[in-house]
């Protein structure tokens, strides 16, 4: 299925649908470990916390740790997010943060712009993200990419709503 099709399912369930869309289809499904390009061992939709080499876990134990790891990367996006986010822009920052871990987000200038109110500027704070140990790569490219342009939507209708407000006040 492809992402385009996977994110108009994911927009009516929401948030976590959109997010599990965009990381299953970046991370893909394997369900034997390996060594992700920078040489961490990996396994099922690049769970990296108790991945060892030699391991092999079915579907529904991949599933199980992608709904986890999601349900900490949103954690993390409420514990540092000031501001309130919509389905599809958390769904980004869910796929940035299970990438980059906590720690990376919570000092970013990604968030610092977000608690800012400069929803642009931390959306092109993106595609800054597509290194791993000082090499560029191309699927990272590619997701924040994806990332980015669901961070974006709806944007300038949130903006053009809040002109409309301000501009109806006495």
């Amino acid at each position: 299925m492809s992402l385009k099709r996977r994110l108009a399912i994911g927009t009516a369930a929401g948030a976590l649908s959109i997010a599990t869309a965009v990381v299953s289809f970046y991370e893909g499904y394997r369900p034997s470990a390996y060594l992700d390009p920078v040489g961490i061992p990996t396994i099922c939709y690049g769970h990296t916390a108790t991945a060892k080499l030699g391991q092999t876990l079915t579907h529904q134990q991949c599933d199980t740790l992608l709904a986890g790891d999601l349900g900490s990367a949103f954690d993390a996006i409420d514990r540092h997010a000031e501001i309130e986010l919509p389905p599809t822009r958390r769904a980004a920052l869910a796929s940035f943060v299970y990438n980059v871990g906590e720690g990376a987000f919570a000092g970013s200038t990604l968030l610092r712009k977000l608690n800012a109110g400069d929803i642009r500027g931390a959306c092109n704070e993106l595609p800054r993200w597509v290194y791993a140990k000082g090499r560029k790569l191309a699927g990272l490219v590619k997701r924040r990419a994806t990332e980015r342009e669901l961070c974006l939507t709806g944007l300038e209708a949130e903006t053009t709503m809040a002109s409309a407000s301000q501009g109806s006040r006495p």
